[in-house]
């Protein structure tokens, strides 16, 4: 990803202002080990005391690696019972990135963060017929299936 993701302008803004970046090789000890980091690249996304949240492993093109970003922001946010803030990220990936391949997963999440936000199963079942329509074969659509028997 060095030569072609991080390189990329906008990826490049992204991270800096969004992120505080490290990078390091992946048998650098002592963290390969604490972060059991098997191959490369792996992209950790940890909150403020370090906890990890999200990782993805493997390459990704500029146009896929800002979603993944964005998706992992949206599960940091929700692990830290930060609902509102997790639909927020949400919102902004499927309106910036609408064919990105994250979206039915961001959908899937959103539906869940709008139900611990309200307790309103409504948007769970909301969620479950976007995906139905938009993502029909993916398995983000299979998983909330059951959303659909909510009454």
């Amino acid at each position: 990803m060095g030569a072609v993701t991080y390189p990329d302008e906008k990826v490049a803004a992204f991270i800096n202002a969004r992120t505080v970046p490290v990078q390091m090789a992946y048998d650098a000890k002592p963290y390969a080990d604490d972060f059991n980091i098997q191959w490369t690249p792996a992209v950790i996304l940890l909150d403020e005391d370090g906890k990890e949240h999200f990782r993805t492993t493997g390459f990704l093109p500029p146009e896929e690696f800002i979603p993944s970003l964005l998706l992992g922001m949206l599960k940091v946010h929700f692990d830290l019972k930060q609902f509102r803030e997790a639909i927020d990220v949400g919102d902004t990936l499927t309106k910036e990135y609408p064919k990105s391949k994250v979206v039915p997963e961001t959908i899937f999440w959103q539906g869940v963060a709008n139900y611990e936000d309200t307790h309103d199963p409504s948007h769970l079942k909301a969620a479950y017929k976007k995906l139905k329509a938009e993502h029909p074969s993916s398995e983000w659509a299979i998983r909330a299936e059951p959303y659909d028997l909510l009454r």
